[in-house]
C-alpha cells in the first residue's frame, strides 16, 4: 500500500469511536458477552433506583410512625389502625404486642419467660425487615465481582480472533489489527461500566441497610423496656 493510500484511508477513518458500529463488528462470542453485561448493567440501575425510593419511603414512614407510636395513649388502638401499614416500625410492634397478649393471656405469668420471647419475637422481626429491604442487593455484588472478569473473557477471545485474522490474511498491519482489538476492549470497558455502580451501589446500600436494622433494633429495645415496665405492675 502507497503512502498516498495509507493517508486516504486514515482521512476515510471515523474520528471518534463509535459503540454501536462497534457491537455490531464484534465476533459472535464478544456480541453475546456485551449484549450480557448491557443487560446486567440496566437491571443494576432498576435496582439501584428501586432501592432508592424505596428506603425513602420506608424512612419517611418509620419517622411519622414511631413519632405518633410513643405519643399514643392506647397503644392497642394506636396499633389497630396500623395493622395494614406496610413499615417495619409497626411490624416490629404489632410482633411484640401479638405476643405480649399471648404470654399475658394466661392463668400463671412468667415475667421472665415473657421478656425473653418478646425480645426474641422483636429480634426477629427486625432481621426479618433487614433480610426483605436488602432483597436483590445479592446481585449488585455479583455484578460488581463478576462483570470485569466477563468482559475480559470477551476482550480475550477478540483479541485471539485478531490474531487469527492476521493469520488467515498473512498481514500484520494495524489496519488489521486495530479493529478486532477495538472491539474485544470494548467488552471490558462494558464490563467496567456495569461493575464500577454496582460495587458502589451495594457498599452504599449494605450500610442503608445496617442503619435500618440498628434504628429498629433501638425501636424493638424502648419499646420492649415498655413492656417490661407494664409487667413488672401486673
Amino acid at each position: 500500500m502507497t503512502t498516498l493510500a495509507l493517508l486516504a484511508a486514515a482521512a476515510e477513518a471515523p474520528r471518534h469511536l463509535n459503540p454501536v458500529k462497534l457491537f455490531l463488528d464484534a465476533d459472535i462470542v464478544v456480541q453475546v458477552v456485551m449484549a450480557g453485561l448491557i443487560l446486567a448493567s440496566v437491571w443494576v440501575w432498576t435496582i439501584i433506583l428501586s432501592f432508592s425510593l424505596r428506603y425513602a419511603r420506608m424512612a419517611k414512614r418509620c419517622d411519622a410512625y414511631e413519632r405518633e407510636f410513643w405519643k399514643a395513649s392506647d397503644i392497642d388502638a394506636f396499633q389497630a389502625e396500623h395493622t395494614k401499614a406496610d413499615t417495619p416500625s409497626a411490624k416490629v410492634a404489632a410482633a411484640g404486642l401479638a405476643e405480649w397478649r399471648r404470654s399475658t393471656g394466661g392463668k400463671g405469668l412468667d415475667r421472665d419467660g415473657t421478656r425473653q420471647r418478646l425480645s426474641a419475637v422483636m429480634d426477629t422481626a427486625v432481621a426479618q425487615e433487614a433480610e426483605r429491604l436488602s432483597d436483590r442487593l445479592n446481585f449488585l455484588a455479583t455484578v460488581g465481582s463478576v462483570a470485569p472478569f466477563v468482559g475480559l473473557f470477551g476482550t480475550v477471545w477478540g483479541i485471539m480472533n485478531s490474531f487469527f485474522q492476521i493469520g488467515q490474511q498473512q498481514n500484520s498491519s494495524l489496519a488489521v489489527v486495530a479493529p478486532g482489538i477495538s472491539e474485544a476492549l470494548f467488552a471490558t470497558a462494558i464490563g467496567l461500566f456495569a461493575a464500577i455502580p454496582a460495587v458502589i451501589a451495594y457498599n452504599r446500600f449494605s450500610y442503608r441497610v445496617d442503619q435500618m436494622e440498628a434504628r429498629l433494633q433501638r425501636f424493638a429495645d424502648r419499646f420492649h423496656a415498655s413492656l417490661s415496665r407494664e409487667l413488672e405492675g401486673q
